[in-house]
């Protein structure tokens, strides 16, 4: 496995992430925790009754990969759409906070600001609830992100499209923004939602993971045979140059032209999985803009998983936390 990349190049590549640029374009939310402690049973109904210690509110959705790339080093540019309601307001606070710019913060007064809030007790999740409004985004108000977009793009190296359903990716959205990334010559990372499988043709690489892989393939992924037939599937459906299918414990699994690799799990223990998806693809978009290989991207993606897998909460990594679990990683993996 260490043919895969080595301690010298990963230490290379990070150290060019700090000139890597990277326009986030996707749903953003915001991640509302609330943290306590249970200690009975309701008398009203079989439910726990948690007694609430702290609250925290974090970058969720395409903003989470955003600052996954800042805590990394890199130059994150983040474009979507909030409300004007008090939750939009502490968005565009968190985003001043994290010294995130806000030039492609589009507000919008017509529909809410996405807000999941998540109640967690003794370090585990208890219950969850959405405040959103799923509708298609207004097509003035596409037309202003696109105009972000297409005003980036020259002080750009990656474009990641973090797509979670919330009104903003559409088909002709992604179009669009597929013709002017390829007018220049700017690769496209997407990180997919299930139900929007069929917009992504053109892509440059996409991010699945194993259930929407199966669901979208129509092959139900058991081994790595019906692996590699779901693959080649979805590769010729999304015509994209590679596929990077998260396999949570079984790690990943990247195809790029005839190749297969697979890339083993390095996670030691799972807490919590919020958010993870944000951090590959925000490495992934990373290390490509530093001059990784598909392969050694993925590789560098799968280290960062690792790690914020045993975070709770949405969860970011620095350098630092990085080129230790490179360094462990590596000891730890197969010399073939």
């Amino acid at each position: 496995m260490r043919r895969f990349i080595n301690e010298k190049r990963a230490e290379a590549i990070l150290r060019r992430f700090s000139r890597t640029r990277v326009l986030v374009i996707g749903d953003l939310i915001m991640d509302h925790f609330i943290w306590g402690n249970v200690r009975r049973i309701s008398p009203e109904a079989p439910v726990p009754v948690v007694e609430v210690g702290s609250e925290d509110l974090m970058l969720g959705g395409s903003a989470n990969v955003g600052n996954n790339i800042r805590s990394l080093g890199g130059k994150a540019n983040v474009t979507g759409v909030v409300g004007t309601d008090d939750e939009g307001r502490k968005f565009i606070s968190k985003l001043v906070e994290l010294k995130l710019g806000t030039d492609g913060i589009i507000k919008v007064s017509s529909r809410p600001t996405t807000i999941k809030t998540r109640i967690i007790a003794h370090g585990q999740q208890v219950v969850r609830f959405d405040r959103e409004d799923q509708q298609k985004i207004p097509p003035n108000t596409v037309q202003k992100v696109l105009a972000h977009i297409k005003a980036s793009l020259p002080e750009t190296d990656v474009v990641v499209l973090s797509d979670y359903a919330k009104g903003l990716i559409t088909e002709e959205m992604f179009l669009e923004t597929v013709s002017l990334c390829e007018a220049v010559g700017i690769p496209v990372a997407v990180d997919p939602k299930l139900e929007h499988f069929g917009y992504y043709r053109g892509a440059t690489v996409v991010t699945p993971n194993n259930l929407e892989a199966s669901v979208a393939s129509g092959i139900e992924i058991t081994d790595k045979k019906s692996l590699r037939r779901a693959g080649a599937v979805l590769r010729k459906a999304i015509n994209c140059r590679a596929l990077l299918i998260t396999r949570g414990e079984h790690g990943m699994c990247l195809f790029e032209g005839s190749t297969e690799t697979h890339i083993p799990t390095v996670a030691k223990e799972v807490f919590d999985v919020s958010g993870a998806g944000d951090t590959v693809i925000g490495v992934l978009a990373l290390a490509l803009g530093a001059g990784a290989t598909y392969t050694e991207a993925a590789v560098l993606a799968n280290f960062a998983a690792g790690v914020v897998v045993g975070k709770i909460g949405t969860a970011t990594l620095n350098r630092k936390e990085l080129k230790e679990a490179i360094r462990d990683g590596l000891k730890a993996w197969p010399k073939d």
